[in-house]
């Protein structure tokens, strides 16, 4: 008899997951029609130093090279890792075939879709950003071709012509560029699309790495309060057996303190000392010894997409296309899209394992109505199949029946970090 979870997924859940497909890939396509619409042109003064610079018909890091950069490079990487290192050690070797390439699927369908998603936001709202502000980049004057005699003309400025006839603020018409692609690029100049593609497809690509490598600082959940001196000892072994250490408290049959001795004896008279997460027969693991840091030499996998964000934003400094702000903004808009959608597929890196969230259940693959908590039900995330005994006389099902006699749901099993999708 098969289980609930271990059917193929129904096509009720693979088409809503395409459909999530599809509204990332329209999220791209809303950015790249903003692409065609001019800009607003903000009125500019020709004696303005900041938009005075030279126009670099060659840039360092030229469109195509940020699209495999940030996003070709990225998407390769997360697939080698699905691939070769998923689903790790936690799977034993009778684990069945089809079982761990379901786990390696589904890793790769949320890493890619977190990408995706991280990538398609952050360019959507740069572009929208770019037609709202229309502000001159710095080599805007050297795109523009200003005609000075028709400053009088295209004056909108408060100042008066009397005071100096350049002295004035003067709207695009008095540019004589003819190639108006040129001339319409030169009033995007906030955000940096540069900035924030960047660093919404490199930074997700660290946060996915370090989740996958367990490249965290050393995180230490709460615990209940002990006064247990084995808790922070600095000289008591790192895994104390309570089978055989009794803490230092009263025997409450005789009375006497029993303070750290080993006993061999029954221990039902001793009270065992008690962990966040521990239980009888548990190791005793101080607090020192419940976190360490990773190995220096994967903070590469951090370091080296950081710093390829941070060199593909400075180049845009460098090549007169951005001013200082307009940088940092990118930057901080791509750095915000990624964690978002890094946190929308992924458990949090210091303790979700490594894992993706699991998929949505068969019956919520849609959405979910008032009164249900999340998206994950009973059924799994294969055809809905209910525990015998659980229907009412017309059909129905008690989902708080259903609740309570299912096996857990697949987004139980996938925070527990076993191989069930």
């Amino acid at each position: 008899m098969r289980t609930m979870n271990s059917i193929l997924p129904s096509k009720r859940l693979i088409l809503a997951y395409v459909f999530d497909w599809i509204v990332i890939a329209g999220i791209a396509a809303v950015g790249a029609g903003w692409n065609n619409i001019t800009p607003f042109h903000r009125p500019f003064s020709l004696l303005d130093l900041s938009i005075s610079y030279p126009y670099e018909k060659h840039e360092t890091i030229p469109t195509w090279l940020l699209v495999v950069v940030s996003l070709v490079i990225p998407a390769a990487i997360i697939f080698l890792v699905c691939l070769l290192f998923v689903p790790g050690p936690t799977a034993s070797r009778g684990t069945p075939k089809s079982a761990i390439w379901r786990r390696k699927i589904w890793e790769l369908n949320a890493g890619w879709m977190g990408l995706a998603l991280s990538l398609a936001t952050a360019f959507m709202l740069t572009q929208g950003s770019k037609l709202l502000f229309g502000k001159p980049r710095p080599d805007f004057l050297s795109r523009c071709q200003p005609n000075p005699n028709a400053i009088r003309r295209y004056d909108v400025s408060t100042m008066g012509i009397e005071f100096d006839p350049l002295w004035v603020l003067a709207t695009s018409k008095v540019c004589q560029q003819r190639d108006m692609d040129i001339l319409q690029d030169g009033f995007k100049s906030f955000p940096s699309g540069h900035s924030s593609f960047s660093w919404a497809g490199l930074l997700y690509l660290t946060l996915f790495l370090s989740s996958k490598f367990a490249v965290a600082i050393p995180f230490l959940p709460p615990r209940p309060f002990s006064t247990n001196p084995l808790h922070t000892s600095a000289t008591a072994p790192s895994n104390l057996n309570p089978a055989k250490y009794r803490t230092n408290t009263t025997n409450t049959s005789t009375g006497t303190n029993t303070g750290l001795l080993p006993t061999h004896a029954a221990k039902a008279d001793a009270i065992l000392p008690v962990m966040h997460g521990a239980t009888e027969g548990e190791p005793i693991v101080p607090i020192r010894n419940q976190a360490a840091a990773p190995p220096v030499y994967t903070l590469l996998l951090i370091l080296v997409p950081l710093c390829a964000a941070l060199y593909i934003s400075s180049t845009r400094y460098t090549d007169y296309r951005h001013h200082g702000f307009d940088i940092i903004t990118g930057a901080l808009l791509g750095i915000v899209c990624a964690w978002f959608s890094f946190r929308w597929y992924h458990l949090p890196i210091a303790r979700g394992a490594g894992w993706a969230w699991g998929p949505r259940s068969y019956e919520r693959a849609w959405g979910i109505g008032v009164g249900r908590g999340g998206y994950v039900g009973v059924e799994g995330w294969g055809t809905r199949r209910v525990p015998t005994g659980l229907e009412d006389g017309k059909g129905n099902v008690d989902d708080e029946e259903l609740g309570r006699n299912s096996i857990p749901t697949n987004g139980e099993r996938s925070r527990g970090g076993d191989n069930a999708v």
